[in-house]
């Protein structure tokens, strides 16, 4: 998996500050998810996916909230797609997207919250880079994957999620809704997938 220098500098972060960065990479996976079962006609397991991300940021959001992880666990893994010979290839960011929500589910379940976050920012670079060899039917090393444009600009995201991270003194509760609020509306994933939230 590619990694990043940004993954070293994550780990000084408060753990609900890495929390909150696993949680906003895993929302602009979401509509690589939902494109994948609208291809697949099957929007329930879209809606169950967004059941348990909007339960991760409630996590963040009300304190000493009661939410069982492990169940929540369980769910993922029942609608984690399964690859065929005739799936599309939006199966792969679909997997991609299920396996970085489970990532977030398990730094609540394990306590080792720095490697769970450091998997989440590889998966989705990951994602863009197997996304960009597809395209172009070229196979790459995980050394030159880190030299796409498109990777780049992945981490270049990542690099600025941290700053604002870091550098943010605004209430909690505001930079949480702040953030869900802005990548909701941008509606578009790592690959460049647009999702209208109108209705999802």
């Amino acid at each position: 998996m590619i990694k990043n220098p940004v993954q070293l500098r994550l780990e000084k972060l408060p753990q609900w500050k890495q929390r909150l960065f696993m949680v906003c990479l895993c929302e602009r996976m979401y509509p690589n998810f939902v494109f994948y079962c609208h291809q697949q006609q099957n929007e329930d397991d879209a809606k169950n996916y967004k059941k348990i991300l909007d339960l991760v940021w409630e996590s963040l959001l009300v304190e000493d909230v009661k939410i069982n992880f492990d169940l929540q666990l369980e769910k993922l893994e029942l609608i984690i797609p399964t690859v065929t010979d005739d799936s599309p290839y939006m199966v792969y960011p679909a997997i991609d997207a299920c396996h970085a929500l489970g990532e977030a589910l398990h730094s609540y379940l394990s306590g080792e919250i720095s490697e769970h976050t450091a998997k989440v920012s590889s998966i989705s670079a990951t994602t863009v880079a197997e996304f960009e060899m597809t395209k172009t039917n070229v196979t790459l090393s995980e050394d030159e994957q880190q030299t796409l444009p498109s990777v780049i600009d992945e981490f270049d995201l990542q690099w600025e999620l941290f700053r604002l991270l870091r550098e943010e003194s605004n209430e909690m509760n505001e930079l949480i809704k702040g953030l869900k609020g802005e990548i909701r509306a941008a509606g578009t994933s790592n690959v460049g997938v647009f999702l209208s939230y109108q209705g999802v």
